[in-house]
Order: structure tokens, then sequence, then C-alpha cells
């Protein structure tokens, strides 16, 4: 079970994959965003290539938790995501986490360039990696939240 993890901005298109057992997310690529059609087609490529099974968007909620228009956008773009791949795309709540990227390649002593190249694939890392490991804490337990 591959699972494909997305940072989605304006201008680029954060991409992470995780091992074939579902534990670990591994930055991918950085798809510079052309046009939509193009966008989905590469996306779409990287799924069929990965044997990727489900799709994590990264959900650009408020930090209240509200749905902006920035989130709003990204709920469109998932619709056309899964219309295009088949595949279930789901959401992620993504606060802070390009913060979390940055803090990452600071505390690595990557330079200002070098961080700007990868720091969205870095980000889609990080959700991927949080929804992986969510979904493998609830695999622990039954549905009495008993432990197995």
């Amino acid at each position: 079970m591959r699972v494909m993890g997305l940072d989605v901005g304006d201008k680029r298109i954060g991409v992470a994959i995780s091992d074939p057992l579902g534990w670990t997310a591994q930055p991918h690529a950085v798809i510079v965003r052309t046009n939509p059609a193009q966008d989905f087609a590469h996306l779409a490529r990287i799924c069929h290539e990965n044997q990727v099974t489900r799709i994590v968007v990264g959900w650009p909620l408020n930090m209240n938790g509200s749905i902006g228009p920035r989130a709003q956008l990204v709920q469109g773009f998932a619709e056309q995501l899964s219309a295009v791949t088949g595949l279930a795309v789901e959401f992620w709540d993504e606060r802070l986490s390009t913060k979390s990227a940055e803090r990452t390649l600071l505390a690595a002593d990557v330079s200002r360039r070098k961080r700007k190249r990868v720091i969205d694939k870095l980000a889609a890392a990080h959700i991927l990696q949080a929804y992986l490991d969510s979904h493998r804490r609830e695999s622990w337990f039954d549905e009495n939240h008993n432990k197995l």
C-alpha cells in the first residue's frame, strides 16, 4: 500500500511517497505548476509509476480550524485529482507543515537556495508522515480502544 502525500501551492506541488508498507514518507518531487491538465497528468503518472493506492492532500485550514478560501481551492483540486486518477483522496491538516519543514532544513544547515528547491516536497513528507503515523496508531487498537 503506497500512499502519496501532496503539499499543494499556487506555484508548486510538493510530492512525497510512502514505502510499500506504508510506514515511512520520503520526499519525492516538486512539480512546478503549469496548467491543470498537465499538473494532473504529471501526478497521475507518478501514481501509476509508484503503484500508489491512496492520496493524502494537505488541507490548509485557518489557524482556528475553519475552512477558508485556500482550503476550498485545495478541496476542488483534490476532487479533480480523484476523478483523474480514480484514487481515493483524503485530507490531512497541514497547518504549520511548511514551518516544520523549514525548521528541519535550518537545523540541517541547508542553504537558502537549496531550501527553496526542496521545502515543498519536505512539507509533503511531513504531511504524509503524520497521516501514516496516525493510521498506524489506529491499527494498534480495536474499536473499543483496547490495545491489540
